[in-house]
């Protein structure tokens, strides 16, 4: 009892004398003792850990996801939290994995673009806190933040007619995904709004990466050989942009003198190649689901429950850079 009031630090331990203290110490130095993590976490309720979870293993380098990552780590190692990431090979996986991740090792989950159904309720564990970031439907019980993409849409587009652009390509994402479908509302939002109509072979959906992008724009120039290319691109998000400006290349196209491009997103590699883009905030928003899940934590500590919003919309912002100009 002695040597546990002495390592654990208890306030008891006020009553041992300075010689006993002296001596645990001594010989938890010479035993090399370092305290059971686990055992504690059990012992106090608490592991002082929150995890990940994120379904991107297959790609080779996600900068989407390494940005929310950044901010998740940013808000967790002033509170002395460890991060662990767990990757599904799918969503599909979820309702296995998740609740046997949730077996103590964590204090709380934080679920990045997570697709699972509507109704989790069987499976979806109650005994820790989760937050999901981007998530593709409501979850019961789980608090989601996301960027206003059909406003970040909206605006890119409205600022590419605002400078004479009108045949406006869209390389969207795969056609029913939520975040493709707000993107391409702010697209459409933006020509209403101009009285304008877009052509209805200007829309094209393509995977998330930069091979769906130079495949689709690739594809759309041979269905329209021999007639006008478009005056510019705007993308569902940044790799298909640099998938985009591959294609636009392999065809003799200069971006922007021929083809403007913009993308969605606002990853490292669109500030270091200087493209137009919308700026989600991206690491404020792993920052903030940080935020939010500890103080949901805090509450279940204290008995009680967070009384904050069931979703937390955070504002995009369109970077005007080289990538955009006018049309010849």
């Amino acid at each position: 009892m002695a040597a546990s009031v002495v390592l654990n630090g208890a306030k008891s331990a006020t009553r041992t004398s300075a010689e006993t203290r002296a001596r645990v110490v001594a010989a938890a130095e010479r035993l090399h003792y370092r305290a059971n993590a686990t055992a504690r976490a059990l012992a106090n309720g608490r592991a002082n850990a929150i995890g990940i979870v994120a379904s991107h293993w297959k790609e080779d380098a996600n900068l989407y996801f390494m940005e929310i990552l950044g901010g998740i780590i940013e808000s967790a190692t002033p509170s002395r939290q460890t991060v662990s990431v767990f990757m599904l090979q799918g969503w599909e996986e979820a309702q296995q994995r998740i609740p046997e991740i949730c077996d103590g090792r964590v204090d709380g989950l934080i679920l990045v673009a997570p697709r699972l159904g509507i109704d989790v309720s069987g499976w979806m564990p109650r005994q820790v806190p989760v937050t999901s970031l981007h998530s593709e439907n409501a979850i019961d019980g789980v608090v989601n933040l996301e960027p206003d993409e059909e406003a970040g849409s909206f605006e890119a587009v409205s600022q590419m007619l605002a400078i004479g652009h009108r045949r406006i390509l869209h390389i969207g994402g795969p056609a029913g995904l939520l975040g493709a479908q707000r993107r391409l509302a702010g697209y459409r939002r933006a020509h209403e709004a101009a009285r304008l109509q877009p052509p209805d072979d200007h829309v094209v959906h393509s995977s998330l990466n930069a091979d769906g992008g130079r495949e689709a724009v690739l594809d759309w120039l041979q269905r329209h050989h021999g007639e006008k290319i478009p005056e510019a691109v705007f993308c569902a998000n940044d790799a298909i942009a640099l998938g985009c400006i591959q294609a636009l290349a392999m065809k003799g196209l200069r971006v922007p003198e021929d083809v403007s491009v913009v993308g969605f997103d606002d990853i490292w590699f669109a500030r270091a190649s200087s493209l137009a883009t919308v700026r989600q905030p991206l690491h404020a928003m792993g920052r903030r689901a940080t935020e939010v899940l500890m103080e949901q934590i805090q509450a279940r500590r204290e008995g009680g429950q967070w009384q904050g919003p069931a979703n937390i919309i955070l504002p995009t912002e369109f970077v005007h850079r080289a990538t955009l100009k006018s049309p010849r």
